[in-house]
């Protein structure tokens, strides 16, 4: 709704200066006075300009309506040098001008023809007019020598003497007249007419264009004729006329100036000749467009055939915020970020949520909970909103900023501290005064101040769950290419809540089905005092070995069992619930046990601690892992791709961090997987490890347009990336080999 109101509010200001003048426009064809005729074989043309109005030269097109008469390239005068506001630096008419183009005859015959010229002009007052299209009928003088030659070819057919036209060679363009024109400002329209007697290929029309702010979609070309050909088997081709499509991809709105590249090829029929194949250069100029998409960079563009270019997700994804229905890009996001919402970069959050919402105690209302979820979500929501915009405009992860040994050490002290208020232990072992400021603390956050519950959200969507999947990589890609962070921002909102929906719906629930009052709610707040020291653990994972986490894990696992009275005997009566929770206390300790074996014995894995022990499933070829070469600047990545390069190798490119939850998942159930370790056994393995984020890193992102890890991109074997097969975010071994069986074909 923002956007329209400004589109609404930008053009009546721009109508200002009409509303003042309509009076004072001439009509167009007042304006720009357009006359032709035909003189010999050639057309004069003349435009009068009023007084206080200009023409643009590039903008003067000429075509022919008529099969059988082409036309030649315009000769007109040089204007004069204008700074426009529109176009930039062109040249422009002014009075009278007069110019002229050659008339080519295909078929001598006619007596008449349609000139169909388009031009396009401003008033000096600041108005444009729309493109002017006139369409004239000429007169066709018979030239006496074209008489002539008719007579003498008729007189020498009727004894048998001389050529006939079938022998006759036509030049290329005679045979092959070509024409390309703007449609629209997305669209291009080329078309044929095919001399009699002559046909041309369909398989060998291409077009081409080298644009960092364009790229050529899939021709749209119409079915032709069948023909068993001598030099190419059975093949289409086309007689008399074509038309065919092409789709222009903007990365830009504003107007553009674009030289394409077109190749095609024919022979004529009679004679059995074949022309070589017909390269033509032509430069057009699209005006501005409000459809844009994603487009890949121009080292990528190859000529295009009707066929289909694979795009990657994230591409994809991207393309789809231009199709301009707000609407459906906002649900889309939205469901996007619930399919992400269990993830681990946003699970964290539920016992963070939840923790502050029991701190409330008897206080706690249903309305009391929604209130405070939903600021957390906002919080939250919009932070992820701002970091994403501004990633997507200066190509550079604010969160990765927060990713370091310090900020994440004193936000897992931060938890542990909280869970310690959960426990009630302020009161035992700390200092009067230290024990005041915490209170006062813990009581900002979870006693009930919006303002903390806000603090948190901001802090937990910077901190905890810095992850990057195909959804928000999409975003910051369309917002990178075309600036629109309002369109861009929206999506990445929409994204964020539907991440949070889940826990708006967790942290509601906790004013009903948690208890009032009495010892329950006692356990309950020791619950989510274990959570989050669950959450400082799995922070603290980022940045210490492998080992003292395991021990932190088995530390954290064991009290909680003797909490439970793991080690405690039961009472003849006990209850059922009693030896449930005694069960589940036993478990925990048993997987303590394990943590404290794993981190003695050399442990890599908490998730699995006796793997590699001949224990467990685990077994030696499991434990091995890829054998990646480090990567860090620009330079050493261009100097390994040219070195595979050289030996006819793939490579694969992994972007990984420590602060990078999905990057360690496919360190540990992905790149250890034997099939996949097989099917990259001769694939060149780099690895750039951007933990620290500094220069040297930033600029390497920049540079393959990168904004955060987890990415993985290949590079075929003459060194190009193969965009269409880049991956961001998580994939199990499964996808993930089916992915290398596509790209390394």
């Amino acid at each position: 709704m923002t956007k329209r109101w400004f589109l609404l509010i930008l053009v009546f200001t721009l109508s200002l200066p009409l509303l003042h003048a309509e009076e004072e426009l001439l009509e167009p064809d007042k304006a720009f006075a357009f006359s032709a005729s035909v003189v010999g074989d050639k057309i004069q043309l003349q435009w009068d300009v009023a007084d206080g109005y200009y023409l643009y030269k590039d903008k003067i097109r000429l075509s022919s309506g008529t099969t059988g008469i082409s036309l030649g390239k315009p000769e007109l005068p040089a204007g004069k040098l204008k700074k426009d506001e529109f176009f930039g630096e062109l040249e422009v008419y002014r009075h009278r001008i007069k110019g002229s183009a050659t008339v080519i005859h295909e078929d001598n015959s006619l007596d008449e023809f349609q000139l169909i010229a388009k031009y396009q002009g401003c008033a000096d007052i600041g108005v444009c007019y729309p493109p002017i299209t006139k369409t004239l009928t000429l007169k066709l003088p018979r030239l006496a020598a074209a008489t002539a030659v008719d007579s003498i070819a008729a007189l020498g057919s009727s004894i048998g003497l001389g050529a006939s036209d079938e022998d006759e060679i036509l030049e290329p363009d005679q045979a092959f007249n070509f024409s390309l024109d703007v449609a629209d400002p997305n669209t291009l329209i080329a078309r044929w007419q095919i001399a009699p007697d002559h046909y041309m290929y369909r398989d060998k029309i291409k077009f081409s264009l080298d644009s960092p702010d364009a790229r050529l979609g899939k021709i749209d070309l119409p079915k032709g004729q069948e023909k068993h050909d001598e030099f190419f088997g059975d093949i289409e081709v086309y007689h008399d006329t074509v038309e065919a499509r092409i789709p222009v991809n903007r990365s830009r709105k504003e107007p553009l100036t674009l030289t394409i590249d077109a190749v095609y090829q024919g022979c004529a029929e009679k004679t059995g000749i074949c022309y070589p194949p017909i390269k033509k250069k032509l430069s057009l100029d699209l005006p501005a467009t409000s459809q844009v998409v994603s487009i890949l960079p121009p080292s990528e563009a190859a000529p295009l055939a009707p066929e289909h270019l694979l795009v990657s997700e994230q591409d994809q994804i991207a393309s789809s915020l231009a199709s301009g229905n707000s609407l459906l890009i906002i649900l889309s996001f939205f469901g996007f970020g619930l399919l992400l919402a269990f993830t681990p970069c946003v699970f964290p959050m539920i016992p963070i949520l939840s923790s502050i919402i029991v701190g409330q105690g008897e206080n706690l209302t249903t309305r009391r909970a929604f209130i405070m979820s939903i600021t957390y979500v906002l919080a939250m929501a919009l932070t992820y909103t701002v970091a994403g915009v501004i990633a997507g405009m200066v190509g550079q992860n604010i969160q990765a900023v927060f990713q370091n040994p310090w900020v994440l050490g004193g936000f897992a002290g931060v938890f542990v501290l909280l869970s310690l208020s959960m426990f009630g232990f302020y009161d035992l072992q700390l200092p009067s005064a230290l024990q005041s400021k915490l209170t006062e603390v813990s009581n900002k956050q979870q006693g009930g101040s919006l303002i903390g519950v806000a603090i948190m959200g901001f802090l937990s969507a910077l901190i905890v769950g810095p992850c990057v999947a195909a959804p928000l990589a999409g975003a910051l890609i369309y917002i990178g290419q075309t600036g629109d962070a309002v369109l861009g921002g929206m999506a990445l909102f929409a994204l964020s809540m539907g991440m949070g929906a889940p826990l708006v719906a967790i942290g509601t629930s906790a004013g009903k089905l948690l208890p009032r009052a009495g010892s329950w709610m006692d356990a309950i707040k020791a619950v989510f005092g274990v959570m989050l020291l669950a959450v400082a653990v799995w922070m603290l994972e980022r940045i210490l070995p492998v080992a003292v986490i395991m021990l932190m894990w088995a530390t954290l696992l064991i009290i909680s069992a003797v909490y439970m009275k793991a080690l405690d005997p039961l009472p003849a009566d006990s209850s059922g619930w009693a030896k449930f929770w005694k069960g589940v206390g036993v478990i925990l300790l048993l997987i303590g046990a394990l943590q404290i074996v794993g981190a003695l014995s050399g442990g890599k894995d908490y998730m699995q601690p006796i793997k590699g022990m001949g224990m467990g499933g685990g077994d030696a070829a499991g434990q091995q892992h890829l054998s990646f070469k480090p990567v860090k600047t620009v330079a050493d990545l261009q100097r390994e791709i040219n070195s595979a390069k050289s030996q006819g190798k793939f490579v694969m490119l992994d972007f990984y961090a420590d602060w990078c939850i999905y990057c360690k998942d496919f360190e540990k159930y992905v790149f250890t997987d034997p099939r996949v370790q097989k099917k990259l056994a001769n694939v060149v393995l780099l690895q750039a490890d951007v933990t620290d984020n500094d220069d040297a890193d930033q600029a390497l992102l920049k540079h393959v347009k990168v904004t955060a890890p987890p990415a993985i991109l290949f590079f075929d074997k003459s060194g190009k990336e193969m965009r269409g097969y880049r991956l961001v975010g998580s994939k199990t071994a499964d996808e993930f080999l089916a992915h290398l069986n596509q790209a390394l074909k």
